[in-house]
C-alpha cells in the first residue's frame, strides 16, 4: 500500500474487541399470494416454467446417462452429466432480476443456470434484439435448425434456440454454443450473459472477480455473479477471489468515479454435498457458509442465507443486494440454501446419504411448493400448471432429437480444426474506444525523460561499452513497449504485488505510478491465484491486461489459473472468446531452492500457452509489443539477472518507436560453421563466451541462436544452422530432466538426421534444488560446460582437460541416483 498510509502505533496498540453483527438466516418469509403486488401473474407462471424447463431437461439427462434413453429413444452419451435436480427455484431466482449486462459464471453443475438465465434475457429482451442475437450468433446456424418447421412466436423461438444450443453443447456437437468443443461442464452463452461454466470446483471464484474489474475500470454496466458451489468454500482460488474483490484499496485509495467496491455477488448454491461428502457436519466447520462473510470486512460482505428453495426469496434477495452493488459497496456474500437429489453425477450412487433424507426434501420439492402456492393464490390453475409441463416435455423431446441427429447436428468433421483454435492469434490495437485515463502527457513523465538521455546501443563507436547506468537496459525496453500500450488502450491494467509506488520488484514499472491512475495500475494482494485469476475473467469479458508474478517459482501458486484456465479457454469457448493477457514472470537467482527455478518447460507443455523469454532489450520491447498486440494468452519469461543489460547485437540500437518481434521466430546472434548453440533465457551469454573461447583457442566457429520464444518456434533458422555446423547443442537454465530443451533436441535430431554428424547435445541446470548464491556456477551452466560437452560428446578437442563429466557413465550415474 502507499506509504501516505500511516498506520499509528498508538491506535493499533489500543486494547478493544472485534465485533461482528448479526447474519440473516431465511428471513424471506413470503407467500405467493402476498407477493401478487410485486409481481404480474405471468410473471409468477414464468417462474414456474423455467423452473419445469430446468427440471425437465436435467431428467432428461439423467435418464439418458442411467438408462441409455429417453421418452423410448436410445441414446449413449459417455460424457459427464453433474444435474442439479432440485436445485431450480435457486437457479431460477438468482437469474430473474439479472439482464443481459449482468454476467454469470459457474461451475460443472450449472445446466439449470445456464436455462435460467437465458431464460431471464429471453423474458426482458425485444423479439427484434433476439432476432439480431440469433441470427449473430456463428451466423445463424443454431437459429436455421431450431427454426425449420416452426411456426411459433420470437421469444418461443428463443426458448427452443436456448435449449437446442445448450443439449448439443452437452453432446458436443458443432451446432452447440461452444461449437462442441466446451460440453456438460464448460457450456456458456455470453450473448445472454452467461460466462464460462467452470469444471474446476471453485474455478470461477477468481475469475468472476475479475470480470467485475473490468466492468467498473471500464466503466460497464451491469454486475457479475459467480454460482460456486458450497464445497468450493474449501477451495484457494474461492478464497483468494474473496480477498482480492475485498481490497480496501477500491474505496480508500482509487478515485473519484472509480472509487467504491467491486459489482460483484459470490453466490454459493449450497447443496450441502461435494462430491461424495456433506460439507457442513463432515468436511467444512463454518456451519452455515454465509459465516464466512463476517470474517472479510466490516460490512461481512452484506452475507445472509437465503431459502433457495423459494424461488422468491432468492428474488428478494438479488433486488436488495443490486442495491448494495450499485451503492458501490460489494462485494456481495449469498449462501443460498438448496439441495440435489441426485448424487454428484449420476454414476455417484448418494451411499453417503440416507434415502430418508433425500425423501424428506423431495416432500418440500420447490417446483411442486411454488405450484402449490399457485394454485392457493388463484395466480393458475392446475390446466394451466399441467399446460407448462406438457409443453416442456415436448420441447425437450423435439430439441433431445434435433440434437443427437447426425446430420442436423454433426460432430465436428476435421477435429484438426480444433489446433486452428488453439490460438486467435489477432491484432487489436485497443480493446477499448474510450480516452485512456493518464495523469500526464507521456512525454512529460519523468522514467520517459530519462531514457531518452540513455545510449540505446551498449558500445560507442569505438566497440567501447557505455557505462551501466548510460545504457537502455532490458527493463527500460519492457516499460517502453508497456508504457506505449497503456496510451493507446483504454482498457490495459497492470497489477500485482509491489507494481505501484515501488515501481515492481525489479523496477520495470519505476515512474508509472505518476502517470497513471490507481484503477490502471495497483498492488495486489500476495495472491498469486487471483492475480492470474481475475486477469483471466478480466480478459474473456473484453479487456487487455498485465498480470505480474514476481518470481517464476511461484506460478505453483497459480498452477491451476495458469495450467487449467488460462490456456483452454479460447478452444473451449469455440474461439468466442478471447484471452488478451499477457503474465510477466520474472526468473531468478541469487535466492535459493524456492526463488531460483527456472520452471519455463512447464508452461510450455500446456498447449494454448505463447511462451516468450527474451534476453536483450531489442529482443523484449518488440516481443512485448507483439504480445500486447495480439489477442492470445503470453507468459513472458524476463530473467532477474539482465534486467540491466544493455543491446549488444542489434547494430542500430533500440528504436524509440514501435516495432514487433513475430513471436516464434528464433534469432542468429553470432554467426558461425562448426557448431551451433540454441540457447533459451539467459544462457544466450555463456553460450557467447564460450563461442568466443572456442574461436579464440581451438579455432572452432560456433554459431549461436537464441530462441527468443519456446511457443510457438521455427525450426527453419536452426535447420538451416545444422545443415551448415553438422553439431548442435541445446542450452538453458531450467534442470535438464523433462526440460523443454529434450523436446528441442528430439524435434531437431528428427529434422537434422541428415545432416548431424554427432548427437544433440542438451545442456541444462542440474537436477537439483538451486543453491545459495555462491554455489550457483556449480548448478547453471556455465561457459565452460559447453566446451566440456563438445570434447566428451561431440568431437574431442586438441589438450583439453575437462571440468564438468558429460561422458555417458556419469550419464548413467546421475540417472541411476536421480540427480
Amino acid at each position: 500500500m502507499p506509504k501516505s498510509q500511516f498506520i499509528d502505533p498508538a491506535e493499533a496498540r489500543k486494547p478493544g474487541v472485534v465485533e461482528f453483527q448479526p447474519i440473516p438466516v431465511n428471513q424471506y418469509q413470503k407467500t405467493v399470494k402476498e407477493e401478487r403486488g410485486n409481481f404480474t401473474d405471468e410473471e409468477l407462471k414464468a417462474i414456474y416454467h423455467d423452473m419445469v424447463l430446468i427440471r425437465e431437461f436435467e431428467t432428461m439427462l439423467n435418464l439418458i446417462k442411467t438408462k441409455g434413453e429417453y421418452n423410448g429413444v436410445a441414446y449413449n452419451h459417455p460424457g459427464p452429466a453433474h444435474l442439479s435436480i432440485g436445485q431450480e427455484s435457486a437457479a431460477v431466482g438468482m437469474a430473474w432480476t439479472l439482464t443481459v449486462d449482468d454476467f454469470i459464471f459457474g461451475s460443472h453443475r450449472s445446466h439449470g443456470e445456464i436455462l435460467a438465465k437465458g431464460m431471464s434475457a429471453i423474458h426482458k429482451l425485444s423479439d427484434e434484439e433476439l432476432m439480431k442475437i440469433m441470427q449473430e450468433f456463428f451466423d445463424g446456424t443454431v437459429l436455421k435448425i431450431v427454426q425449420k418447421d416452426f411456426n411459433g412466436t420470437t421469444k418461443e423461438l428463443a426458448r427452443r434456440f436456448l435449449v437446442y444450443g445448450t443439449l448439443a453443447e452437452i453432446f458436443a456437437r458443432e451446432t452447440g454454443f461452444n461449437k462442441g468443443l466446451g460440453g456438460s461442464m464448460h457450456a456458456f452463452f455470453t450473448p445472454f450473459g452467461v460466462y464460462p461454466n467452470n469444471a474446476i470446483v471453485g474455478g470461477s471464484g477468481d475469475i468472476a472477480v475479475g470480470a467485475a474489474l473490468y466492468k467498473k475500470v471500464n466503466r460497464k454496466p451491469g454486475l457479475v455473479v459467480a454460482n460456486i458451489g458450497d464445497a468450493s468454500m474449501a477451495c484457494g482460488p474461492v478464497w483468494e477471489g474473496i480477498t482480492f474483490a475485498a481490497m480496501d484499496q477500491f474505496r480508500e485509495l482509487w478515485e473519484g468515479e472509480m472509487q467504491g467496491g467491486l459489482p460483484v455477488i459470490i453466490n454459493i448454491m449450497n447443496n450441502q454435498y461435494g462430491m461424495g461428502g456433506q460439507t457442513c457436519g463432515e468436511t467444512m466447520g463454518y456451519g452455515i457458509a454465509a459465516r464466512i462473510g463476517a470474517g472479510v470486512n466490516d460490512e461481512q460482505m452484506h452475507a445472509e442465507r437465503v431459502d433457495g428453495y423459494n424461488p422468491l426469496a432468492v428474488i428478494d434477495a438479488y433486488r436488495r443486494k443490486r442495491k448494495v452493488i450499485e451503492e458501490k459497496k460489494g462485494p456481495v456474500l449469498l449462501d443460498v440454501l438448496t439441495y440435489r437429489y441426485s448424487g454428484h453425477s449420476p454414476s455417484d450412487a448418494s451411499s453417503y446419504r440416507t434415502k430418508e433424507e433425500v425423501e424428506a426434501w423431495e416432500r418440500q420439492d420447490c417446483i411442486a411448493s411454488f405450484g402449490k402456492q399457485l394454485l392457493e393464490a388463484g395466480v393458475a390453475t392446475q390446466d394451466e400448471l399441467d399446460a407448462v409441463w406438457s409443453d416442456v416435455k415436448t420441447l425437450t423431446h423435439e430439441m433431445f432429437l434435433k440434437s443427437i441427429d447426425d446430420e442436423i447436428s454433426p460432430r465436428m468433421k476435421n477435429p484438426d480444426v480444433i489446433g486452428e483454435m488453439m490460438f486467435s492469434n489477432g491484432s487489436v490495437d485497443s480493446f477499448s474506444d474510450a480516452k485512456p485515463d493518464v495523469l500526464m502527457p507521456l512525454e512529460e513523465n519523468s522514467r520517459v525523460k530519462k531514457i531518452a538521455t540513455k545510449e540505446r546501443f551498449a558500445f560507442d563507436a569505438d566497440g567501447k561499452p557505455f557505462s551501466k547506468m548510460k545504457q537502455f537496459q532490458l527493463r527500460d525496453a519492457i516499460f517502453e513497449a508497456i508504457m506505449d500500450r497503456f496510451y493507446k488502450d483504454a482498457s490495459l491494467i497492470a497489477y500485482g504485488e509491489e507494481n505501484r509506488d515501488w515501481g515492481g520488484a525489479f523496477a520495470v514499472y519505476g515512474g508509472m505510478t505518476e502517470a497513471l491512475p490507481y484503477h490502471r495500475l495497483f498492488n495486489s494482494p500476495i495472491s498469486e491465484a487471483s492475480i492470474v485469476g481475475t486477469a483471466i475473467g478480466y480478459a474473456m469479458c473484453g479487456g487487455r491486461v498485465i498480470p505480474e508474478i514476481m518470481y517464476c517459482d511461484f506460478l505453483g501458486r497459480c498452477g491451476d489459473e495458469v495450467f487449467n484456465q488460462l490456456p483452454k479457454w479460447q478452444a473451449m469457448s469455440g474461439n468466442v472468446l478471447k484471452m488478451p493477457v499477457v503474465l510477466r514472470v520474472s526468473v531468478g537467482s541469487k535466492y535459493g531452492a524456492q526463488h531460483s527455478q527456472d520452471w519455463t518447460s512447464l508452461v510450455a507443455h500446456i498447449p494454448g500457452i505463447k511462451v516468450c523469454f527474451p534476453v536483450t532489450p531489442y529482443d523484449a520491447k518488440g516481443l512485448m509489443n507483439a504480445a500486447l498486440q495480439g489477442t492470445d494468452p503470453v507468459i513472458f519469461f524476463e530473467s532477474q539477472r539482465i534486467y540491466d543489460i544493455g543491446e549488444q547485437f542489434h547494430k542500430g540500437g533500440v528504436p524509440t518507436g514501435y516495432y514487433e518481434i513475430p513471436i516464434g521466430e528464433p534469432d542468429v546472434k553470432r554467426e558461425g560453421k562448426d557448431i551451433t548453440f540454441l540457447t533459451i533465457g539467459h544462457t544466450l551469454y555463456p553460450a557467447l563466451q564460450a563461442a568466443k573461447e572456442l574461436e579464440t583457442v581451438y579455432g572452432m566457429s560456433a554459431e549461436v541462436i537464441d530462441a527468443r520464444s519456446l511457443v510457438p518456434f521455427n525450426y527453419e533458422k536452426v535447420i538451416a544452422s545444422v545443415k551448415k555446423t553438422g553439431k548442435i547443442i541445446v542450452a538453458g537454465d531450467a534442470t535438464a530432466r523433462g526440460s523443454f530443451l529434450n523436446d528441442l533436441a528430439a524435434n531437431i535430431s528428427s529434422l537434422c538426421f541428415d545432416y548431424l554428424d554427432a548427437p544433440v547435445g542438451v545442456l541444462g541446470s542440474r537436477n537439483w534444488i538451486t543453491p545459495a548464491h555462491e554455489l550457483e556456477s556449480a548448478f547453471f551452466p556455465q561457459p565452460s560446460w559447453f566446451i566440456d560437452m563438445i570434447h566428451e560428446r561431440i568431437q574431442p578437442l586438441n589438450g583439453y582437460i575437462p571440468g564438468e563429466n558429460f561422458t555417458d557413465a556419469e550419464m548413467i550415474r546421475r540417472a541411476k541416483k536421480g540427480v
